[in-house]
């Protein structure tokens, strides 16, 4: 099982990726060491601003990718949605 999650960083940029652990994921990227992401590694996160369980990791990987391609407003209105599941995701896509 995978989730989908968006950390918020210092700098009021977002990242977004894709995990089977948020918790460890989230640490890995705090402490930027070799399991960080080059992304968190100049924009030091402060805090996860979503995180929703999506199930296969090709599907996760989808939702990332599309969000990646969001303007910030788009994913400030995701993050203030909360869908919690594939279902409410893929309608807040449908929608925007």
């Amino acid at each position: 099982m995978y989730y989908l999650y968006i950390l918020s960083c210092d700098d009021n940029t977002m990242y977004t990726g894709i995990t089977t652990d948020v918790k460890r994921r989230f640490k890995e990227h705090c402490e930027g060491g070799a399991k960080g992401s080059k992304y968190t590694k100049v924009h030091k996160p402060q805090v996860v601003a979503y995180s929703v369980l999506i199930g296969s990791r090709a599907e996760a990987s989808s939702f990332e990718y599309k969000i990646k391609h969001l303007k910030k407003d788009d994913k400030i209105k995701l993050i203030n949605a909360k869908p919690n599941s594939v279902e409410e995701l893929q309608n807040f896509f449908s929608e925007i």
